[in-house]
């Protein structure tokens, strides 16, 4: 398919113009008209660049894309080499960030909820980016870390009592640990996302809301797998996810 068609469908299925982002949403980098083999992953590492030249990929579809506010814009080193590998190969670069995270259908959270079986009750946090509602029945703490290690394939880090009951939960994929005092606010019984800070654990300590640090890249693998599956049968497009191991 040609790439402004793709490009015009997924601005009007993410609708990433009612964000305030970090980053430009849509085509970063510019690549071959013709899209008939996507790459998919978090976050668009060399590593995940040079996968998609051994599979002749003609686009990389992503979570975590270029530019983002704050950072050197200088052309060199790192970047040069990424944009390189692009430019080179004719590969388009997409990226969706807070609309992917956001999509009450394929984003990071509804995928969270649908793949642990929650249900989701309303949102939260800037721009409703955040989810809360209920487990189907009631887990302790422990149960609940253990069903998101074998969701996620990431142990989590758990702050709080291994049987402390948990009925409402909220949760937020990512770097999403400063949402977490409205979490407590809402009176939900734990808050799961991807990053923790210092000051989380204190928070958790002093308002007994469990919170489960389930990693930045595991929490945020299922948007962009699930967006790419999307497209692959919509389109009949060839799209393969590739997870490039990432420890945070």
């Amino acid at each position: 398919m040609r790439r402004e068609t793709l490009v015009e469908y997924l601005e009007s299925l993410l609708q990433p113009a009612k964000f305030r982002d970090y980053c430009p949403n849509g085509l970063q980098v510019e690549g071959a008209a013709e899209v008939r083999r996507i790459v998919a992953g978090v976050s668009a590492s060399q590593a995940l660049l040079d996968a998609a030249v051994a599979r002749q990929a003609d686009t990389i579809l992503v979570h975590h894309g270029y530019f983002w506010k704050g950072e050197d814009g200088r052309v060199t080193g790192i970047r040069k080499n990424r944009l390189k590998s692009l430019l080179v190969n004719e590969i388009n670069l997409l990226a969706y960030h807070l609309p992917l995270d956001a999509h009450p259908d394929l984003g990071n959270n509804a995928q969270l909820a649908a793949r642990l079986g929650w249900l989701p009750e309303g949102r939260f946090a800037e721009q409703d980016i955040a989810w809360f509602g209920r487990l189907p029945a009631a887990l302790d703490t422990a149960a609940l870390a253990a069903q998101l290690a074998r969701q996620l394939g990431r142990q989590p880090l758990v702050i709080g009592e291994a049987s402390r009951p948990i009925r409402r939960i909220g949760w937020c994929s990512g770097g999403a640990q400063g949402y977490f005092e409205q979490a407590i606010a809402l009176g939900l019984d734990a808050y799961v996302s991807g990053e923790i800070s210092e000051p989380t654990v204190h928070l958790a300590r002093e308002s007994g809301v469990v919170y489960f640090a389930a990693g930045h890249h595991a929490s945020e693998r299922f948007g962009v797998q699930s967006l790419a599956a999307h497209l692959a049968a919509r389109f009949d497009l060839e799209c393969e996810f590739v997870d490039i191991d990432n420890p945070v």
